[in-house]
């Protein structure tokens, strides 16, 4: 029976500074967006001033802007965390480890025979250093690997790869499933890293029996304290433990320890819900921001509330920002967000007279070039066409930009 599982804050910092010192931290996605912030923040708080940190671009390295995603993550782990990355750095000795998006076969095809899979099984059967695995690395975390690429995107028929199996050494026989709650195919089942329950369901039946599934909804983590051998979930959703005899979820801000973890696993276990449920704050991705600021602008409109309407605007150029750093870019990412961002203001201006168009064009040229100072070319170049598309013509003049009403 499954004993002692308990709700707890989200925050895992409070958690004993000497225990973060060997942590085993498994992120279903989001892994360098703002709702993970938090979470990378506590598991490094042991670690010291300077720890040396090593981000692993395996999973990704096949892709043409491999340097392009490095360098946001970088910036992401400087800027929001706190972290001087170091990309493709000696994995021995490391006191923090990253590896995330991409391919799991990709990225397993490159640890065969090499030195980095057995350095990465070392630090934590030493229970030595934080080691991150998120989105396609976390697929390779358990005893087999989902094929994402093969079978949902050529078309495979499924199938299990070998996987790394960090689990394995802290005695969890399971398989990592990211992306678990993933809604993506609307129309069609994504779920379960995009295979859907038809064919998880075939899968599961290959597994040999004691192996059960860790399924790891989108931005949301399972830290697993190796000291002291417990796990917390922190982040939006929950964690699901699913065996052929039935499934257990572990919503956020529960705890266990590993041998409560291992009964669920074999099915032998009972999770039991808190009395009272604590409610755990969640911090909304970047599609729920939009989606906001979408109807929060349409009722300014339909109000002629102008101001609220400019407002919603610059928050959501705010908030796009916020989020570039973000290389796996659930819900479309800051390239559809600045698509909805250009036709707020398209709208904005095709809204408003003259008079109207005299007050709010100036922020909107802010806006425009606090992206033309950070380098985002393409944004800024959104809200020139914004404006153009809105009855605005926008020259850059010796003296700065100049605007003018199109006839």
């Amino acid at each position: 029976m499954l004993q002692g599982l308990a709700r707890a804050s989200l925050e895992v910092r409070h958690m004993r500074r000497d225990a973060m010192h060997g942590t085993l931290l498994l992120m279903g996605s989001g892994e360098t967006s703002p709702t993970m912030v938090e979470v990378h923040r506590a598991a490094i708080s042991g670690l010291g001033a300077k720890p040396r940190a090593v981000l692993l671009d395996t999973p990704y390295a096949f892709q043409e802007n491999v340097a392009e995603i490095s360098a946001r993550a970088c910036q992401y782990f400087a800027r929001s965390v706190g972290l001087d990355v170091e990309v493709n750095g000696v994995v021995a000795g490391a006191d923090w480890v990253f590896c995330g998006p991409g391919s799991p076969t990709y990225a397993l095809d490159r640890w065969a025979g090499g030195s980095a899979m057995a350095d990465l099984l070392a630090r934590v059967r030493a229970r030595e250093g934080v080691t991150v695995f998120a989105s396609a690395a976390a697929c390779t975390a358990g005893v087999a690997t989902v094929p994402v690429y093969e079978i949902y995107k050529v078309g495979a028929e499924p199938y299990w790869r070998e996987g790394v199996d960090l689990l394995g050494a802290v005695g969890l026989n399971a398989v990592v499933i990211p992306h678990y709650d993933n809604a993506e195919g609307g129309t069609h089942d994504t779920r379960f890293c995009y295979l859907g329950e038809r064919r998880l369901s075939l899968m599961e039946r290959e597994l040999s029996v004691g192996t059960g599934i860790l399924g790891i909804d989108e931005h949301t983590a399972l830290v697993i304290d190796l000291v002291d051998e417990r796990v917390r979930v922190a982040g939006r959703g929950g964690v699901t433990v699913r065996t052929r005899g039935g499934q257990s979820v572990l919503p956020a801000g529960a705890t266990a320890t590993l041998a409560e973890l291992r009964e669920l696993l074999l099915g032998e276990g009972r999770f039991v819900a808190p009395a009272v449920p604590e409610v755990v704050a969640a911090q909304r991705t970047l599609g729920e921001i939009v989606e906001a600021c979408e109807q929060s602008f349409a009722a300014a409109l339909g109000s002629d509330d102008v101001s609220a309407a400019t407002r919603t605007v610059l928050r959501l150029e705010e908030d796009i920002a916020g989020w570039s750093a973000d290389t796996e870019q659930d819900d479309g990412g800051p390239l559809q967000a600045r698509d909805v961002l250009r036709r707020l203001i398209a709208s904005l201006a095709a809204h408003t007279g003259q008079r109207v168009v005299a007050r709010i064009v100036p922020p909107l040229l802010a806006v425009r070039e606090k992206f033309r100072c950070e380098g985002a070319y393409e944004g800024a170049d959104a809200v020139r066409d914004a404006l153009a598309e809105g009855g605005v013509r926008v020259e850059d003049t010796a003296d700065g930009p100049r605007w003018s009403l199109l006839p």
